[in-house]
């Protein structure tokens, strides 16, 4: 059958800046995702509920040198299921070198434990901020709502207060689901590739709107039991997608 999704993402970052180009946060964000699936006797899971708390950590090592680490907590798990079996842990670092006024670059990496099992979920990421000329940037995307670490998006400013940019970023999906449905207290996936176009203004340095749309590449659905035995894996075509994203800064 086919199925669609909707996301709202909400997050809220306080942060103090220390001497020499250092600095300390907490993120909070909550975020709510609703699957409908076509088939009524086929609902592998709906309403997910993804909240995070993030202590983003960055501080200067000699001049050109920046280290980024950011321990977080998150909670991903169907409604109707208890918050606590969806609880994971892990930290996103990095370090990066200014080479030059116009690159800092460095390599970065996502760690996170998984649900009951005891392993790991490691993947790899760049840190890069590249001013290729006066219009031209390629930089790691700010990734609201990623579930993998920030993308890379390419941008290119049009005008002072509006720009054009393509993201791409890899996305796992995972979440604890509730006592019903086909796979009680089971585990269930969305993973795949999304690729977006935006338009963003900002008409000042507080405020900035953007309006995307693309598409979901490599789309691929598992689902496993309450004992971690695979149950299903079935691969999607890929999908449109559009949104919008709003931020203020105080």
């Amino acid at each position: 059958g086919k199925f669609s999704a909707s996301r709202a993402f909400l997050r809220a970052t306080a942060l103090y800046n220390l001497e020499g180009g250092s600095s300390v946060g907490l993120s909070t964000s909550f975020g709510k995702l609703d699957y409908n699936f076509s088939q009524s006797n086929n609902q592998p899971w709906e309403n997910i509920r993804d909240l995070r708390v993030a202590v983003p950590v960055r501080f200067r090592v000699g001049d050109t040198t920046t280290v980024f680490v950011s321990p977080q907590i998150r909670w991903d798990y169907q409604s109707g299921a208890s918050s606590s079996d969806g609880r994971t842990y892990g930290v996103f670092a990095g370090i990066a070198w200014q080479l030059s006024e116009r690159l800092t670059i460095g390599p970065a990496f996502g760690a996170f434990s998984q649900f009951d099992d005891g392993s790991a979920d490691f993947f790899p990421a760049l840190l890069i901020d590249w001013d290729i000329n006066d219009r031209w940037n390629l930089n790691t995307g700010s990734g609201v709502g990623a579930t993998q670490g920030p993308g890379l998006t390419l941008s290119y400013a049009l005008k002072d207060t509006i720009d054009l940019s393509l993201t791409a970023r890899s996305e796992r999906i995972r979440c604890r689901l509730d006592g019903s449905d086909l796979a009680p207290g089971g585990v269930g996936e969305d993973k795949s590739i999304p690729v977006v176009l935006s338009v963003g203004y900002n008409p000042n340095p507080g405020v900035s709107l953007s309006v995307f749309a693309g598409a979901e590449f490599d789309g691929l659905l598992t689902l496993d039991d309450a004992n971690g035995a695979e149950i299903s894996r079935q691969s999607y075509v890929s999908a449109a997608l559009g949104g919008l994203a709003f931020k203020v800064r105080f």
